[in-house]
């Protein structure tokens, strides 16, 4: 590990998060869900719009989604990033934004998103129908692939074949992300879902079912990142960040070297690193769950069971509130929130929890958590991995 980056470690913390507009949010564009969730990030930072110096924003929809937001909220950034690498986007903004910031380049810097693909004129089908033009898959575009689940079923295809893991398995995944959303007043699905509610449910791509893919909903979701000892002053208590690693292997499902292996394991080794931490020492795990397979690949990919051990690693409620180990704690994209892009979120859910603001899914003691994005079809991988100050 590049000793760099070790220094960084700790360097910079999270001063605010907010989320707004999560579910259902007619009549609010995706720039107006960005902004509120902006503005209450900022407030919760125990800042003003006006000492933010520093913008990190994506979107599926707008190329040069940056100069827009920076119009809209009326701020001068000093440094921007407007790298779009899907749903990890705000994940990996973490690591340039602490060069940044220790660079003193900027002094505060707000990571910004907001989608109303549920309730907005432009639909996700009519994105997904443009990015057949715009982003084309050479290898998969010409086949008419129902993309993003198809190829997620492939994955999930094959981890079956090759190492025995069970629908049932993946049913245990969207069962727990079920229980967890029921504690959370936040989440948009708070019925009880048992496996054999998902087993019985409608098949999108086999073998998933509806209740393997994650939500379609409206959402906004910020943070604001400072350096460490400014954060010390603000009013919420600092979440560090111990850790950042991306990783990028693939565009296309096809391309994947192995249908199994995600770049989870390159992203999370780097962050592991960098932190200095272990699996073994991660007390709340945000993943990203677009499908249910997703919660297997990266529990293994991150280490905290032996590759093709996902399944039996998720059985009888392990991930679920009293298990072995607490993932996707506010309900995930599977039963929470997930417009469009869901790493923001699992982000703020970290935070959320390290700050002892989790209500009745509050994980007792927690002093560190992962949260992981992943973009495209298995395309983009970027773990975080954050610490209260006892954890420094």
């Amino acid at each position: 590990m590049n000793a760099t980056l070790k220094a960084l470690r700790g360097s910079a913390a999270i001063a605010g998060v907010a989320t707004f507009g999560c579910g259902e949010a007619p009549g609010f564009t995706d720039m107006e869900l960005l902004a509120r969730s902006a503005r209450a990030a900022v407030a919760d930072a125990g800042l003003k719009m006006s000492d933010i110096d520093g913008l990190c924003t994506a979107s599926v929809a707008s190329t040069m989604w940056p100069m827009p937001v920076i119009e809209h909220l009326g701020i001068n950034p000093r440094y921007i990033d407007g790298t779009m690498l899907g749903g990890s986007s705000f994940i990996a903004h973490l690591l340039p934004a602490m060069h940044a910031l220790h660079a003193g380049q900027c002094n505060a810097v707000l990571v910004c998103y907001g989608s109303a693909q549920r309730s907005g004129a432009f639909s996700r089908a009519e994105i997904a129908r443009a990015r057949k033009f715009l982003d084309p898959q050479p290898y998969e575009t010409p086949y008419e692939p129902m993309l993003p689940p198809s190829a997620y079923a492939l994955a999930a295809s094959r981890h079956m074949h090759q190492y025995g893991t069970t629908r049932r398995d993946l049913a245990e995944v969207a069962v727990a992300a079920r229980a967890w959303a029921r504690l959370n007043p936040e989440a948009f699905m708070r019925d009880p879902l048992s496996i054999d509610d998902v087993l019985a449910s409608r098949m999108v791509s086999d073998p998933l079912s509806v209740r393997d893919c994650c939500l379609v909903t409206d959402g906004g979701g910020a943070y604001v990142l400072v350096r460490a000892d400014r954060a010390r002053d603000l009013p919420k208590p600092p979440v560090y960040v111990l850790g950042n690693g991306t990783a990028v292997w693939n565009r296309q499902i096809s391309s994947m070297p192995d249908l199994t292996v995600t770049a989870a394991s390159q992203s999370g080794a780097d962050a592991y690193a960098m932190a200095g931490l272990q699996a073994k020492d991660i007390d709340v795990v945000q993943l990203y769950d677009a499908f249910t397979i997703n919660t297997l690949l990266f529990l293994e990919d991150l280490g905290f069971c032996a590759k093709g051990g996902g399944g039996a690693f998720v059985r009888d409620g392990a991930i679920a509130p009293g298990g072995r180990l607490p993932v996707n704690t506010n309900g995930g994209g599977l039963s929470c929130v997930h417009p469009g892009m869901y790493g923001i979120f699992a982000l703020i859910e970290a935070v959320r929890q390290l700050r002892g603001e989790g209500g009745n899914r509050q994980v007792a003691g927690a002093t560190t958590a992962i949260a992981h994005g992943n973009g495209g079809t298995l395309s983009s991988q970027s773990t975080a991995i954050l610490g209260t100050a006892a954890a420094l």
